[in-house]
Parts: C-alpha cells; structure tokens; sequence
C-alpha cells in the first residue's frame, strides 16, 4: 500500500488505462499544457502526447459532442469538466445523445465513455459553481453516476468506469483532491452499483456518498460517545444504488438517517427514503430523515455556507430524532 492524494488516485487510473488500452483518451479544458485544473492529470501530457492528452476550447458542448462521436466510434474518451457545473452546457450531449444512444440505435452503438469532474460546494465560489448534479444524471436512464470519498474508491471505480460499455458520471470534489489514502501498490478494481458498510453499529443506519462521508464519519464518532453506534453505508454508486445493502441494514438497526449535499426537492435522497419504506417499512422504528442543503442557491458568505449545508450538528440531530434520545 503507498499513501497518495485523491488527485494522484485520479491521475494513477487514467494513466494506468492508457496504458492498457490505446483508445483511452483524455480531453477537457487545461487538462494537458496545465496539467489540470486541479492537478489530476500531472505529467500525462508528457507521457502520452498530444493526440491522447487534448487541451479543448471553452466550449463544453462541443468536445462533449466530440467525445460522444469519438465513443460510438470504438474509442474511449475520458471526458474533464473543470465543474460538473459547466456540464450544463453540454446537457444535450450527455442526456439525449450519451445517454440514449444504445436504445435508440436498437444496441448497434455503445457509447463508452466517463465524463468526469469536481461536483458540489468548494467553498466561496458563489451559487452557480456550487450546485450538485447527482440526481439530475441519476434521474436519466442510460447513464451510471460514481461519486467517490476517497482516493482507494477513486482509482478503483474509476478504472472500472473507463472500462465500462456505458456513459459513466464520475464525480469529484475539488476539496477533496487533496485528501490522502492507502491506495494497493497493483493494479484493483471495484465494481460500479456496490455500496461499501464503511463502519458497524446496531443503532442507526448513516448513508451517504462522496465527501458528505466526512459528515457521517464525525457524526458517528460524536454518537458513539453518547452509546450510539451508527453503521456508516457510503453509497460510491448513486446510478445504481446498492438497495440490497441499504436495506439490509435498515432490517438491523431499524433506523435510517441520509446525508446528501444536494437540495431536497427529487433529490437522491428521496428515492432512497421511498425504498426503505417499501423494502423495510415492517423493520422501521422511526421515519427516515434527510439531512440536505436548504432549498435556496449556495451564498458566498461562509455563514451562510455553514448554514446552508448538511453539517455534523444536524446530522446528529437527526440520529437522536430517530432514535427517540435528547
């Protein structure tokens, strides 16, 4: 095992795929003369050259389409959005071209490719680099949606990604690129739509995904000093989510409690609460709750970041609501 940053696990996947396979590609913005926006593909301009390591204009839609084309086409694009918030502007190309190819070309064109990026909050950015895209792509059928909390997950779901047959949403944070982990010194992989039971407990089932699982974590270490013992699911998969092990646990603890960043209106989170409900509704002690952002647009004053977004305070809250304790 070697620690690295969540950049380098980024960096590690994409080179290590390259290398495998020579229709991997990488293209985005500032991805090759700056070595990235945020660093994730240091020293690949260098090792791969120009024609597999593509600096684009600023124009979202197009090198998007150009990725969707370059897929049906026997090649494997990785996709940089430089945020998932400028993925907007290519929304035509991932929802009604990615997304739908296979169907409607009755399964004579797969689209293998990852579009990948910072998703969510990094702080003082303001409101329209801030927003969190998960249930919007989970909400679109042909497409699998990865968002992971750690540089072991990171590497190994997104190799997995590349090397999926399907357009595949991989999801970062730009707060977390500089988080360490213990990443395998070989070559793993972990499979897309498996849940991870990161930590045990009896009392309280704790979902979530992607770096609301520092929430969890600390969440669960300031309950268990008052004898609550949350087991900690972290989701890495949200298109498919992993119902079996949610579920599961929810038949254990009798308690459920989710932590997701996005807004609460259709949000991942409520599908998920729907689920139990109808898998488990006999299991359950106490209502799911949900822990979200507040339902307005991110501000770029720090308090009211602070009170905007899931923290550990509310998530707490939420646990000894359900577990009926002061």
């Amino acid at each position: 095992m070697k620690e690295i940053q969540f950049r380098d696990a980024v960096r590690d996947a994409m080179s290590e795929e390259m290398r495998r396979d020579k229709n991997v590609f990488l293209m985005g913005e500032e991805v090759a003369e700056y070595n990235g926006a945020y660093k994730a593909s240091q020293g690949m301009l260098d090792e791969f050259g120009p024609d597999r390591v593509l600096d684009t204009p600023i124009s979202e839609l197009g090198f998007s389409g150009l990725g969707v084309g370059a897929a049906m086409n026997g090649l494997r694009p990785i996709i940089e959005f430089m945020t998932f918030n400028f993925s907007l502007v290519a929304m035509d190309q991932l929802v009604n071209s990615a997304a739908k190819m296979l169907a409607m070309s009755g399964g004579q064109y797969s689209v293998p490719i990852v579009f990948r990026g910072p998703t969510g909050n990094a702080g003082q950015l303001g409101a329209t680099h801030s927003s969190n895209f998960e249930n919007w792509f989970a909400n679109t059928p042909g497409l699998k949606v990865v968002v992971p909390s750690n540089p072991y997950d990171a590497k190994g779901l997104l190799k997995a990604s590349i090397r999926d047959n399907n357009p595949v949403i991989f999801m970062e944070s730009e707060v977390m690129y500089s988080d360490k982990g213990e990443v395998p010194e070989g070559e793993y992989l972990l499979p897309l739509g498996v849940a991870e039971i990161k930590r045990k407990g009896d009392d309280v089932t704790l979902v979530s995904f992607g770096k609301m699982m520092k929430v969890a974590y600390q969440a669960a270490d300031e309950l268990a000093k008052d004898n609550i013992h949350a087991e900690v699911i972290d989701l890495r998969t949200v298109k498919p989510i992993d119902y079996p092990t949610v579920i599961a646990s929810v038949k254990k603890t009798n308690r459920c409690v989710i932590v997701e960043e996005a807004n609460p209106v259709a949000a991942l989170s409520a599908d998920i609460a729907y689920n139990i409900q109808k898998q488990a509704f006999d299991f359950l002690d106490a209502p799911v709750i949900r822990v979200n952002s507040m339902d307005v647009p991110l501000s770029y004053a720090p308090t009211y970041i602070e009170a905007t977004l899931p923290n550990v305070k509310r998530t707490i809250d939420a646990v000894k609501s359900v577990t009926y304790k002061k």
